[in-house]
């Protein structure tokens, strides 16, 4: 066995795209040849992907597959031999279908259970490397996760379809050359190095020195993960020189990784005067049209410096390089400048008027029609929570006027950002500015929640406004489609609900959302949808917090009024699970249910103490009254395990009731009265959990 090494030389591959694709056509390849039993299951598979090329080097690989038992079913006796014994037409078609060449005697006679089967028993030739590689190379290429596909011709004029234009096709089995084909190309040992410091191809001599040669002789770092890690270490070590912090966003370092495949760092800078242009706008425009790495220095304040990566060893120390970069980023940064500078030439309040020529939706009319909705849910949200509702209403004015302003409609991830700078420009409210910033919030998992009650009652207002205009329309989320981002929404409400233990059910926030919005013609009440559908997001949120289905379920099912209560109910009812009594408790639960359920008989208010007859009966109706206050204290103080913990007593005169007592009595009366017993026990045992779905 030796190693297997595979490279597409190709035109620049996508940036953003390039470590997915380098390790799926790994993954791909080695997938098919260990299928074929080429490589072993446990064969070392490393992937390679440069801004040129995609390569897979698979240890344990064999020339030529080890042979297989054959067993195949052709048909029926009956059907494939006739009166003689001799094949018939039909099963002499199958084995040529199949490429089994044997006499009708030399096959089997099994019976199915059914019928006589004919059956063919062989050994299956190994595939060879050649045939086996361009199956894999085939399978692997139509796998690949090509984010869009581009066409081009080749020399005989037939059209192609790839990511980008291959050049080289290497495929190199330990020395020597697997005569396999792509786009075209007949495989050899041939590729090309590094754009601007190698011009002559470069001949593979070896599988398992790839690496080390395209590194030496080619000026490539074919792992992508090693040349981020060298590219990450040459940047630190640059901004440790300037006693500065790196701004290093895990996309922009994945990206430029993608973009050089020989790194070196460079350092640059701009003039003082475009710190006077907000933080965020500089770091974007760096970051974003120039891939460029901003610094801040020891007390956390943007420099008019920043690290550049190159992928050219420059003659002149890279002098030109930082020069020209300087020039770029000039223009650049004076575009921001101007950006900034006319922006604040107008109010917010101003632009707000021009939001009537946004459309927001069709169906839901202009962004200032949404604007006035949000305004209404955003005050009354306020009230509830403590938030003061005219600041609310104010921010809630004002917080898409700035998508209005030439820095947003440049950098559309300002939104909210460039609001707050323009909000203390007009000398708006402090807490106004913050809530404009902030009503995004949380924008994503894990991203900050907002800081202030009147920020949280906009961001509130601004995100169920969303959810109940568009269910209202019926635009839910199909699938993996969801292009209004709705989940989000619905996930960002519920953390904003329960982290911030907010004083406001989840029915109140949608029954306010829903009338705001029921002034819009065509717009239906779908209350009842969108509480589902917060529902199914909640569960997966606490299932991701390591609560069993079973759990989430008894409370999700119980409808707490209050969401931050979710979290607490949870604790307790985990908590309660490992007590001996619980399995108990909740099958009786369970029982009771399905009883009261089948019940046609109207309760009574109260139980009627004379009623009781049994011994079971009436020891279950004092421990019950003995109880309750207890269960009633604990709930309303939230002492949720405590109350759980109490209900253990219950087990023993709950077990001997439905072992003496038969609760569907002949007389109606005792029947009436014992059903009415059990559904007060029933309300006492449920008010954290519905206990009954903790039934195994």
């Amino acid at each position: 066995m030796a190693s297997l090494l595979i490279e597409i030389q190709t035109e620049e591959l996508p940036p953003k795209a390039l470590d997915n694709l380098s390790k799926a056509f790994a993954k791909e390849l080695a997938f098919s040849l260990k299928e074929q039993d080429l490589a072993l299951p446990n064969a070392q598979v490393t992937a390679y992907g440069s801004p040129r090329r995609i390569a897979a080097l698979i240890s344990d690989v064999s020339e030529v597959a080890p042979d297989k038992p054959f067993r195949q079913k052709l048909v029926p006796v009956k059907v494939g031999l006739d009166a003689e014994g001799k094949a018939t037409p039909a099963l002499s078609k199958k084995m040529k279908a199949l490429g089994i060449e044997c006499e009708p005697s030399e096959l089997k006679v099994v019976n199915d259970g059914k019928q006589d089967q004919l059956v063919y028993e062989g050994t299956k030739a190994g595939v060879s490397l050649k045939d086996g590689l361009q199956i894999a190379l085939d399978h692997a290429v139509r796998r690949l996760p090509i984010p869009k596909v581009m066409s081009y011709q080749l020399e005989n004029g037939k059209t192609v379809e790839f990511v980008r234009p291959v050049k080289h096709l290497v495929a190199l089995f330990d020395k020597e050359i697997v005569p396999v084909e792509l786009f075209g190309l007949k495989a050899g040992r041939e590729t090309m190095g590094h754009r601007f410091h190698v011009h002559e191809p470069i001949s593979i001599k070896e599988a398992e020195k790839y690496a080390e040669q395209m590194e030496k002789e080619g000026k490539i770092v074919a792992s992508f993960e090693e040349r981020k890690n060298k590219m990450v270490g040459a940047l630190k070590s640059a901004a440790e020189k300037l006693h500065a912090e790196i701004i290093m966003p895990d996309d922009l370092v994945n990206e430029v990784t993608a973009l050089t495949e020989w790194p070196v760092v460079y350092e640059s800078g701009f003039d003082e005067e475009f710190l006077t242009v907000p933080v965020e706008c500089l770091i974007l425009t760096m970051q974003q049209n120039q891939k460029y790495f901003a610094l801040k220095d020891q007390n956390k304040k943007l420099m008019n410096r920043f690290l550049l990566v190159s992928q050219i060893e420059a003659k002149d120390g890279g002098e030109a390089i930082r020069s020209g970069n300087a020039r770029v980023v000039r223009a650049r940064l004076a575009d921001a400048k101007f950006f900034y500078d006319q922006d604040r030439l107008q109010t917010l309040e101003s632009r707000v008027p021009g939001l009537a020529h946004v459309v927001y939706h069709n169906k839901l009319g202009t962004q200032l029609e949404r604007s006035e909705r949000v305004q209404k849910i955003a005050s009354r949200i306020a009230e509830q929570i403590g938030a003061d509702p005219a600041l609310a209403r104010r921010a809630a004015k004002l917080v898409k006027a700035d998508l209005r302003t030439l820095m947003v409609g440049e950098f559309p991830e300002l939104q909210g950002i460039m609001g707050e700078y323009y909000a203390h420009h007009d000398k708006e409210d402090d807490k106004v500015a913050l809530a404009i910033r902030e009503h995004y919030q949380p924008r994503y998992a894990g991203d900050e929640l907002p800081s202030t009650p009147e920020s949280l009652a906009v961001a509130l207002a601004d995100k169920i406004e969303t959810l109940t205009g568009l269910f209202g329309i019926g635009q839910l989320p199909t699938g993996e489609k969801d292009p209004f981002a709705l989940r989000r929404h619905a996930l960002g409400i519920l953390r904003l609900l329960i982290e911030k233990e907010l004083p406001l059910s989840l029915d109140n926030l949608i029954a306010i959302g829903t009338e705001e919005e029921s002034v819009v013609p065509g717009v239906k009440d779908a209350t009842e949808e969108l509480k589902q559908f917060f529902h199914d997001r909640l569960r997966v949120m606490q299932k991701d917090q390591g609560f069993t289905a079973h759990e989430v379920e008894s409370v999700i099912g119980s409808e707490p009024a209050i969401l931050a209560d979710v979290p607490k109910r949870l604790k307790a009812v985990h908590d309660f699970m490992s007590l001996p009594e619980a399995e108990s408790l909740a099958a009786a639960n369970k029982r009771i249910e399905n009883i009261l359920k089948k019940n046609t008989l109207p309760l009574a208010d109260a139980v009627d103490p004379a009623l009781l007859t049994e011994k079971e009966e009436k020891d279950l109706y004092e421990a019950i009254r003995t109880l309750e206050p207890k269960l009633e204290a604990d709930y309303k103080a939230g002492r949720y395990e405590d109350e759980l913990r109490s209900l253990a007593p219950l087990k023993a005169p709950v077990d001997a009731f439905f072992d003496k007592v038969m609760v569907n009595a002949e007389d109606e009366a005792l029947r009436r009265n014992r059903l009415t017993l059990l559904n007060e026990l029933h309300k006492a045992m449920n008010q954290v959990a519905k206990l009954s779905c903790l039934a195994s």
